[in-house]
């Protein structure tokens, strides 16, 4: 039998401070990170120029699940969201397991986005440690969301604006290599699309590959359901913010990608180590390793900031359903779930002690457990949405905003994320992380059912202090 659920819409300790700009920013933050200037090296290493049929269909599936959500948030805002919409539709259980797979998973990410800043800033300045450089960045952030939704809005708004403006000052630098009109360098046009090997060198398999990489860089997107609870009005906003975000990642990853193949072969030493600066490289630009050094950094604590945000929101809705301690849902004086937040910073702060004891050994190992977190969440939202929708259409129940195409693209992004799925088990390592994800999400799923006769239905508020 399913479970019904009682369910809060809203977020009564949150108050709106977000804006529709900083929410849309958020979302670029948060899937525009070293996912990107990075790990794209990974994936046109395994394609080639290919690669862009990869981003494509990672692409496609993105759209879907953010459409699904965007048409759930829209009736039902919640800082929850896709768990919140998982309890909804599939019962507490399900609900639980989601949320807290999604708050482990973004917990772990943290500590590993403050390990890989550090990596990097230390080796700018010798004399301070890479463990002292994770301490200020936690701490830092820890602040940053500890002043307030709308401070950290601001802050956030400027952190990804950044990241955006290296991106498109990249795509333009990128065109004219490619027709040709910087000094002193000659037109490079589109001709390494075909060369060495052709556009497809390493067949179909290869751009399977590759998918399950990319699929993995856009992870982050759905923060902006998360926020939409704490905007003015959700409903409306979420729909902009939805094509925006969406249009502009598109934009920004196929546009960086297709810089990236037409100016350098695919099979490149040094596409593969950094794609992005080795296309500046070939530009002769003074300075290139450093600048795209601090843009992958800000990039880091930019997801980082945004996960932090993510995290302790999550932390607060299942608080807020009964799904967590109870002290989850208590709220400063400027309605900051401070206790979400610390509790969802803690382990960055244990990340201090095992980044000076034993560096990424132990990161190492808990990234590979939550490393397919991704395709359980858009798994579970795609279930949801499609629950959710049929039982609205049968009880005529109002909707601000209908995904199109249903239930067709709905069934097609399922069938989409099963595809990539079994692409997953017949990678060795891509296997092993989606089969411990497997395994910590049916451990939360137990948990849960263990834990359901001692939970709280519904909302319970606490005094503040």
């Amino acid at each position: 039998m399913t479970e019904v659920p009682t369910i809060t819409t809203t977020t009564p300790g949150l108050h709106p401070g977000l804006t529709r700009r900083q929410i849309s920013m958020m979302g670029l933050g948060g899937a525009i990170g070293a996912g990107l200037f990075v790990g794209s090296g990974e994936a046109i290493s395994i394609a080639g120029p290919a690669v862009l049929v990869s981003y494509l269909v990672a692409g496609t599936i993105v759209i879907l699940v953010m459409s699904m959500l965007a048409e759930m948030v829209a009736a039902h805002p919640s800082s929850g969201a896709f768990s919140s919409f998982a309890q909804r539709a599939m019962g507490r259980s399900a609900g639980s397991a989601v949320g807290w797979l999604y708050w482990i998973q973004l917990v772990v990410v943290i500590a590993a986005e403050a390990t890989g800043a550090a990596g990097i800033v230390a080796g700018w300045t010798p004399g301070f440690p890479a463990w002292a450089w994770v301490l200020v960045f936690v701490a830092a952030l820890t602040a940053v969301n500890l002043f307030g939704v709308r401070n950290y809005g601001r802050f956030e708004f400027w952190f990804a604006a950044i990241k955006v403006f290296a991106i498109i000052a990249f795509l333009v630098v990128g065109a004219c290599a490619i027709l040709g009109v910087i000094p002193n360098v000659p037109a490079v046009g589109f001709g390494n699309l075909f060369a060495h090997g052709g556009f497809v060198p390493q067949g179909i398999a290869g751009v399977a590959a590759a998918v399950l990489i990319v699929v993995f860089a856009f992870g982050g997107t759905e923060v902006v359901a998360i926020a939409a609870a704490e905007s003015d009005d959700p409903a409306n906003n979420i729909r902009r913010i939805v094509r925006e975000v969406m249009v502009r990642i598109l934009i920004f990853y196929l546009g960086s990608i297709l810089v990236i193949v037409a100016v350098l072969p695919w099979d490149s030493p040094e596409v593969k180590v950094g794609p992005f600066s080795a296309v500046l490289a070939t530009l002769h630009l003074p300075g290139v390793d450093l600048v795209m050094s601090g843009i992958v950094v800000l990039a880091l604590l930019s997801a980082m900031n945004a996960n932090i945000y993510g995290a302790s929101r999550m932390a607060y809705s299942l608080g807020e359903r009964g799904l967590a301690p109870l002290a989850a849902i208590r709220t400063s004086e400027k309605d900051v779930p401070y206790v979400a937040v610390l509790a969802s910073v803690a382990f960055g702060f244990v990340s201090v002690i095992i980044n000076w004891a034993i560096p990424q050994d132990v990161l190492g190992v808990l990234l590979n457990i939550v490393g397919s977190t991704v395709i359980v969440i858009w798994t579970a939202t795609a279930i949801s949405q499609i629950v959710l929708r049929a039982r609205a259409d049968r009880s005529g129940e109002p909707m601000p905003m209908r995904m199109w195409g249903f239930p067709w693209l709905s069934w097609a992004c399922l069938v989409l994320l099963a595809g990539v799925i079994a692409m997953a088990m017949i990678d060795p390592a891509a296997r092993m992380q989606l089969l411990l994800t497997i395994g910590l999400t049916s451990a939360l799923l137990v948990g849960a059912r263990l834990t359901r006769g001692s939970s709280r239905p519904g909302v319970l508020r606490v005094p503040r202090k």
